[in-house]
Parts: C-alpha cells; structure tokens; sequence
C-alpha cells in the first residue's frame, strides 16, 4: 500500500497540511533519483532561491548510495518545505506517481536530480499556465553558463518548433511543468498506461487532450552535461519520423499499438534509464524485489 495523506492525519506532513489550507504554496515540485550524490545538491541548492514558493517532493527510488541522506541534510541546512519519499518499486514512472500523490497545489513541475533551474524557473512557467487552454509549461536546455543572446535564440527556436508542430512534444521531463489538476484527469503517471522510457512524451500526449503545452523563452533549464555512458533508450529515426507525421492525428495508435511494440522488444521499460556506468546498479535487484508497503517518507 502506498502512504495516504488522508489516512495519516496525525502525521507531520498532514498537520502541516492543514496549515496549507491558508498559506499553501502554489507549486509542489517532484524530483524523482537513483543514485544521484554528486550532483543532487546542486539541484535542491537551485529549487531553494525559486522566486515562487514549493514543496519540493524527493522521491528516492531505492538508491544503493547516499543520495538520500544528501537529499535531506540539503533540505535540513537550507531550511526547506520538503517531503522525503522512498519507492522500492524500479523506475522513473513509478517514483512520479508516488510522488503526485502528495501533491497538494495547484501546479506541479517534474524536475531531474542533475539539472540546474534558475530563480524564475517556476515564475515562468506559471506565467504560462495561467493562460486561457495552457495545462503544461515547457522549458528549453541551455546551459547554466549561457549568455542571454544565446539563450534567447534558443527559446525562440523551441517557440517556433512549437508554432509549426503544436501537437507534439518539445522538451523532456527535466523542463515539464502541469496544471496539477489537469495531469490528474489525463492519468497522471501510471506504469499501467506508459512503463516505457519517453513517458515524457507519451504524458503530454495525453495531456494534449485537455488543453495546449506553451513555451516561453523565459522558461529554460540547464540538465548536467556529463556523458550519458550506456546504450542509447531513445527512440530510433524511424520512430521519430513516425511520431512527427502521426502524433497530431494518431497518437493514440502510435504510442499504444506502434511504439509500444518495439520499445518492449527493446527492453525499454521505465527503469532502463536507470543503467548508466557512473551509477551504482550492484543492488538493483534489492529496489525490485516485492514489499508489502512500497514507500516510506520523512517530513520537514
């Protein structure tokens, strides 16, 4: 059984709550890691001196090093409004639907432990959601160092893609924002509907159905450059061309009979992103295995 806000009311985390109800944050923000010590502080430090105030939900999906202790002295120091979560069961897609269950306000960002946001991040992208149809906000990459010239270049050309293929997706998971109430209705985040890699994309074609995703070239984010040491789990040329002619028309068929198919072959489940050389994989087996309760959270 996964831990209920609603059936723990004396818990910390629900007293606080209750609190909410008068001065709750507009943002909650879920950051999901594996094994991500060297380089999660650097993200919690940037969430910290948001200009809007989060909750910021860590969900650790059974790290086999100390990123979770890291994660809470970093909350403790900085004295944030946090929720520390464990999800034994493997992959990304499982640690996001922890996560969005505690999710009380009305906007939610998804947020990779490797990336640096900068201060307007979650100003930004409820600027865009605020707007008549908007249900998610998308960031575009740049790196942290960037000047503004080229940043601006980099957000006009993420608008312009946007303008020409408005029904496809534009920005990975690191640079997603929601209407929470919205990514609710569509399903959230369920193994059981997308356990596959690209469950960025396949979300906001789900999203699509409800309302538009909009960019802004205020609205960018900075994922750590290191080397992505492992075979490739993206898709294949084929696979692209296929998503940019259907998603607009067929993306039901597409993602669900087409894509789906081949990912399986591939092995391409959730977790696989996990597999990288610079993380510790020695216990993955211990993350999978079969508990009675799959989460467990601390509260500051």
């Amino acid at each position: 059984m996964l831990l209920d806000l609603d059936a723990c009311p004396d818990s910390p985390f629900a007293r606080s709550t209750a609190l909410d109800l008068v001065v709750r944050p507009a943002w909650s923000v879920l950051v999901p890691f594996f094994n991500e010590r060297d380089l999660l502080a650097r993200t919690i430090g940037s969430l910290a001196v948001q200009s809007r105030a989060a909750r910021l939900i860590l969900i650790d999906n059974a790290s086999t090093d100390d990123s979770a202790a890291i994660a809470r002295a970093t909350c403790d120091r900085l004295g944030l409004d946090y929720l520390l979560i464990t999800e034994s069961r493997p992959g990304k897609v499982q640690a996001l639907k922890t996560g969005l269950r505690w999710v009380r306000t009305p906007f939610v960002a998804t947020c990779d432990a490797d990336t640096f946001y900068p201060p307007e991040y979650l100003a930004a992208a409820e600027a865009l959601l605020e707007q008549d149809g908007c249900v998610v906000a998308g960031a575009y990459y740049a790196k942290a160092q960037a000047d503004a010239k080229t940043r601006r270049k980099l957000g006009a050309k993420i608008c312009s893609a946007a303008r020409m293929l408005p029904r496809q997706c534009h920005t990975g998971g690191a640079g997603q924002a929601f209407r929470a109430d919205a990514l609710r209705k569509a399903g959230g985040f369920d193994a059981d509907l997308w356990g596959f890699v690209l469950e960025d994309h396949e979300v906001i074609h789900r999203m699509m159905k409800l309302g538009q995703t909009r960019y802004s070239q205020d609205l960018w984010c900075a994922p750590s450059p290191r080397e992505r040491d492992r075979a490739s789990i993206r898709w294949t040329l084929v696979e692209r061309l296929m998503y940019s002619a259907l998603a607009p028309w067929a993306g039901d068929w597409f993602f669900y009979d087409f894509l789906a198919s081949r990912l399986r072959s591939r092995r391409l489940v959730s977790q696989s992103i996990r597999e990288r050389a610079f993380q510790l994989t020695s216990n993955e087996s211990r993350a999978g295995r079969t508990m009675s309760a799959a989460t467990s959270l601390v509260c500051g």
